[in-house]
This record gives structure tokens, sequence and C-alpha cells, in this order.
């Protein structure tokens, strides 16, 4: 459990002595932001588990000795963030990867004639599971020591039954131990809700570097095209609800048949 601050209700602008440095909030922030602050230090520390539901708004307002308006607020802005689910009449929940809403929200390959807020469906296949010693690039990504364990994925995902997408994937060893191929092959489920139920490892938020390149030769024929075809190369890193990097991930996608839809707001 969390400790429970003092707020004032007459003093809205003020933080509780210390309490920003600890959970992230700025000084002086607004209230409701002190507050998702502590929510998500809990959501880090796992006082919920993913599918699980939070207190209520009454219930924060009286751990938080605050009124329910900055409450709901910040509840607001982490369900908005696809951290939190309001369900209707039932209250609201840890998100979690598995949940038909969430699971899909990191894959932006639309099909050209599809609707922008329908699931892609793919079909995986495992081609290379395997533990090695991290390069200097990817310990950097991860914020790793050169030379300490990684696991590296490498797959394709189809559509349709065409080569779509052929994804590279890099996974600290530590968090990850006993991932195998056999295990990703047998899971056709979304991958980072398996990575959620079995290894207690949630992407809440990624950042991606997107440019143009050409395949090489195996690169070309896992995705069956002409090695002069350009793709497009999407690098992607996933951090935890700690702002820890968890995972390297690089794309390269067709798009003769589909394109990347991106929402900015």
């Amino acid at each position: 459990m969390i400790p429970t601050p003092t707020f004032s209700a007459s003093r809205l602008d003020e933080s509780p002595p210390d309490e920003p440095a600890r959970n992230g909030a700025p000084a002086f922030s607004p209230l409701y932001q002190q507050i998702k602050a502590l929510i998500l230090r809990s959501l880090r520390a796992g006082e919920w588990q993913p599918g699980e539901a939070i207190p209520s708004e009454l219930e924060f307002a009286a751990r938080f000795r605050v009124s329910q308006g900055p409450v709901r607020k910040a509840i607001d802005e982490l369900a908005a963030e696809n951290l939190l689910l309001r369900r209707q009449g039932k209250g609201t929940f840890v998100a979690t990867h598995a949940e038909r809403q969430v699971q899909y929200r990191f894959l932006r390959l639309i099909p050209n004639d599809g609707d922008p807020n329908s699931e892609v469906p793919a079909q995986r296949k495992i081609i290379d599971c395997r533990r090695l010693r991290s390069s200097a690039e990817t310990a950097r990504a991860l914020e790793l020591r050169t030379g300490d364990a990684v696991l590296q994925v490498r797959r394709v995902l189809s559509f349709d039954g065409q080569a779509t997408i052929l994804e590279d994937l890099w996974l600290p060893g530590g968090p990850f131990k006993g991932l195998t191929a056999e295990r990703l092959s047998a899971d056709q489920g979304p991958m980072y809700a398996l990575f959620e139920a079995e290894f207690g490892v949630r992407m809440v938020r990624a950042e991606e570097k997107i440019r143009a390149v050409l395949p090489d030769a195996t690169q070309s024929a896992l995705l069956h095209v002409d090695p002069g075809t350009p793709l497009l190369s999407v690098e992607r890193i996933a951090f935890t609800y700690d702002n820890h990097a968890i995972e390297l991930r690089r794309g390269l996608y067709r798009t003769d048949h589909h394109y990347y839809r991106n929402v900015l707001s």
C-alpha cells in the first residue's frame, strides 16, 4: 500500500512535502496530477494486477483526503493513456493487453481497404529465438551493460496468408527467463499479453523511429519481395510503468497492400 498523503482543498497548487520528487509530479503541480502520480506508483508496485478493479473514485477521494473531481480527472487521463479501462456500470480496471481495446494499440498497419478502427488479425511464425550477449547498441537501448544476456526473437506476421511484417526483438534476459521459441509458437494471442501474464512485464508506452529502407537477401526471402523493394523500417523501444526500457523491436513492413496509420493529438 502507498502512504496516504494529506492534501488541502484550499491549496490545490501546492504539493505535499517531498511528494513530487518521489512520484514524478513536478513541484506545485495541479492536484489531479499529484493524484495521478500516486496511482501510477501503485500500478508500478503491483497493488492491482492487470484486469483487476481499482478502488472507486469515492474510495480514492477518502484515501487521499480530496474531493472526487480531481480523482476523476486523474483517472480519466490514465484511461486515455490506456493504463486503465472504464467499464460502464462495473467500475475501472487495470488495462491488460488481453483486452480487445488494448491488444492492438501498438500495431499500426491497416489494410488499404480496411476499417482504421478494426482489429488486424495476424498469423505469426517464429523464425528464431535465442539467448546471446548484448551488443553495445542493444545494451544502450535497453539500459543494460554491453555483454549482458538478452533474448533475440525473429518472427514473421502475415495477413490473409501474405508475409507482411518481419520483426526482430531484443529483450533483457533476466525478466524473460524461460521464454522459448516453443512457448512463443504455442501462444496465438498478442505477444505483449503473454509477457504480461507469464512474466509480469507490461508495456505501457513506446517510442518509434520510422524510415524507408531496402531489405537484404535474407529479409527479402522471408517477406517474399525483391531485394530492391522499399520497406518501412519501424524501430520501437517499449517501456514499463517505471519508464524502464524493456524491449527493442525492429520491424520491416511491406506497404504494397497496407499503410502505417498514426493518430496525433
